[in-house]
């Protein structure tokens, strides 16, 4: 093929239809080059989009690699989307010095965009927190970018991929507010799992160290062995908190350090009348260089009781021992004495959809505050 002037033209890059390159397996998947100019001409128009003038460069690139995602449906092997939104209503009345009262209301939503083949998997989107009653860029929003690998013994990820249905520890090591927050977990895991239970361990990079923001990460592990309705669970948590690479005055490194170990027995998981108990030790232990002299120590007992019947449950939580010190647990946990009661309601129980309202009563030095939370989540 040639132009008027003679030169030979690139026929992948004519307008003159659509032109494919096979790949090397030769199993059908096919790429369409054309696709990249038209998916380059939405890149370049982006800037004049009133929505999207307030988006970054870096968003910019994700929206293209959705949008060449999509072009991409009809010939790409095994294309997936994954949306999902998590309705969020969480009201703390609190009094007691520790944890702070305050209303949460908003939706966290994320749009993935990727494919699988054999095991692997590679997803890219965006993850977003909208608290109502502020503007739309109070939170930045996330970059979800992850390579995913599972079978039925082991599964690994590497990136930044959702934190919920990742990882699950108790409430006085991580929490429930880093769902919201810090929904994404940056880093890797890596779990096995088998007839024995399963066991997971994942790292958490919370901070890049640059003039003023201090070096963290976190890492830990958690696992269960079960013996038909006997169980033996395992939790460790290491958080890391270092300098900034400008160093403070004042300032020091400080670690975290934790565990639990909780045994117990469940049954009636297929029943409509469910129940669990199980307790065990909680233990933290916290170091800040060149102040405390070394660890200091906590210690504590751990009980906790469920019972649910079809779409309605009881749960009853109760802690005694030392403050615990965890960078990001539940500060009701700093108390020596804690007593937690739930009133469960499950409002909806489909498989694309689960709804859940909880009221609870908080009892510490002989003072009884409450919380509700509602959550909706859906995943499509």
């Amino acid at each position: 093929m040639t132009n008027t002037a003679g030169t030979r033209r690139n026929p992948l890059l004519s307008d003159e239809g659509w032109h494919f390159v096979r790949n090397k397996r030769n199993d059908g998947m096919v790429i369409p080059r054309q696709c990249v100019k038209k998916c380059w001409s939405v890149f370049k128009a982006l800037p004049n989009c009133y929505f999207c003038i307030t988006l970054s460069g870096v968003m910019r690139v994700i929206f293209l690699f959705l949008v060449m995602v999509a072009s991409l449906t009809v010939s790409s092997q095994k294309p997936e989307f994954r949306f999902t939104m998590e309705g969020i209503g969480d009201n703390r009345e609190f009094h007691n010095g520790q944890s702070r009262s305050q209303t949460i209301l908003g939706s966290l939503g994320s749009a993935l965009a990727g494919m699988t083949f054999d095991g692997h998997s590679l997803f890219a989107g965006i993850s977003h927190l909208l608290e109502f009653g502020s503007s739309i860029d109070f939170h930045q929003p996330k970059l979800v970018l992850y390579y995913g690998y599972e079978d039925p013994i082991k599964a690994f990820r590497f990136g930044s991929f959702p934190r919920r249905g990742t990882v699950d520890f108790p409430l006085a090591m991580l929490a429930d507010t880093l769902l919201y927050y810090r929904p994404l977990i940056e880093g890797m895991s890596g779990k096995l799992s088998g007839d024995w239970g399963h066991q997971l361990a994942f790292v958490d990079w919370t901070g890049r160290q640059t003039g003023t923001v201090r070096e963290s990460f976190m890492a830990g592990t958690s696992g269960e062995i079960a013996v038909k309705k006997w169980f033996l669970q395992n939790y460790v948590l290491l958080n890391h908190l270092a300098h900034p690479a400008l160093k403070i005055a004042g300032q020091h490194i400080k670690d975290y350090f934790g565990y639990a170990l909780l045994t117990g027995f469940r049954s009636g998981q297929d029943q409509p009348f469910r129940t669990e108990i199980k307790g065990g030790l909680l233990s933290s232990l916290f170091r800040e260089r060149s102040v405390t002299g070394g660890f200091q120590a906590s210690y504590g007992l751990y009980l906790e009781g469920i019972g649910s019947y079809r779409n309605y449950g009881l749960k009853a939580t109760w802690f005694g021992g030392d403050p615990l010190q965890f960078a990001h647990g539940d500060p009701l946990y700093r108390f020596k004495n804690y007593v937690r009661a739930d009133a469960l309601w499950y409002f909806v129980n489909h498989k694309n959809v689960k709804g859940r309202f909880n009221w609870s009563f908080h009892a510490v030095s002989g003072r009884i505050d409450q919380s509700q939370q509602l959550s909706l989540i859906v995943i499509l």
